[in-house]
């Protein structure tokens, strides 16, 4: 009884051990890829700026375009609905 105890603890053991050391090892490659490829992500990193000021702009002409349209077709929306809405209130 005490046998398959000890064995069962022992393997926890090893899949404890080799857990860490499969653990170092990834942080260690994730590490070194960080550190190569750093120099890339600085040579890119203006690239990546500029796109995000085009995509904003982007977004805001649409939104600013998207109300510029809403605007106006509202208040025609209101000048067709307001005599409806008088009668409507009137009786």
């Amino acid at each position: 009884m005490f046998e398959l105890l000890f064995g069962l603890l022992g393997f926890m053991i090893i899949l404890a051990v080799v857990g860490g050391v499969i653990l170092v090892a990834g942080f260690l490659l994730k590490a070194t890829f960080s550190l190569v490829l750093l120099p890339l992500k600085l040579i890119l990193l203006p690239f990546v700026i500029v796109m995000f000021v085009v995509k904003f702009a982007i977004l805001i002409t649409l939104f600013t375009v998207a109300i510029a349209v809403i605007i106006p077709l509202a208040v025609v929306l209101l000048t067709v609905a307001a005599p409806f809405l008088l009668v409507a209130a009137i009786s």
